[in-house]
């Protein structure tokens, strides 16, 4: 798993190809109130009932609030077999709009 920054997240989003996930794992509440443009969410605590959603992608970017559910799931990812995680580990999504970038609602 590496890990990257919401700068670098935000570098990615930018260029996303289809073979790559942006994976919020916050609750469905955090989510509605804002998230990543494209990103997709599947809450760090049901993810593995969703391995089947996620396994097809090549790369996958995975962002919380602060870092720490981001790293859980990264870490379940990588336990299932999923090779390329970008995990935002320090930082979450407030970060993402204090630098005033966009969000979806």
């Amino acid at each position: 798993m590496k890990t990257l920054t919401m700068t670098e997240l935000h570098s990615a989003t930018r260029n996303q190809a289809d073979h790559e996930l942006i994976l919020d794992v916050r609750t469905p509440g955090e989510f509605a109130e804002g998230h990543v443009p494209g990103a997709k969410n599947i809450p760090v605590d049901t993810l593995l009932n969703h391995t089947g959603e996620i396994t097809g992608f090549k790369t996958v970017y995975i962002y919380c609030r602060s870092g720490g559910r981001a790293v859980m799931a990264g870490q379940i990812l990588g336990s299932i077999g999923v090779q390329d995680i970008r995990c935002v580990d320090m930082g979450g999504f407030p970060d993402w709009l204090k630098m005033g970038l966009p969000s979806e609602k």
